[in-house]
């Protein structure tokens, strides 16, 4: 499975708890940080919530 890098590019808030939540385990939580995780089908379906507020892009290292 290939590796995705997450980089939070809008504010939180006005969010509501449970996207708080989901960023804080994609261990985000303020604009641009960043993090890489594996790529499995919890982490897209954590996306799914939250894509408004963050990027995604496969990490090639």
């Amino acid at each position: 499975m290939a590796d995705l890098k997450l980089k939070q590019v809008r504010s939180s808030n006005g969010a509501s708890p449970k996207q708080r939540g989901t960023l804080a385990s994609l261990k985000l939580g303020r604009i641009g940080r960043t993090s890489t995780m594996k790529d499995t089908p919890q982490l897209r379906g954590a996306l799914d919530k939250v894509v408004h507020l963050v990027e995604v892009e496969e990490d090639s290292s």
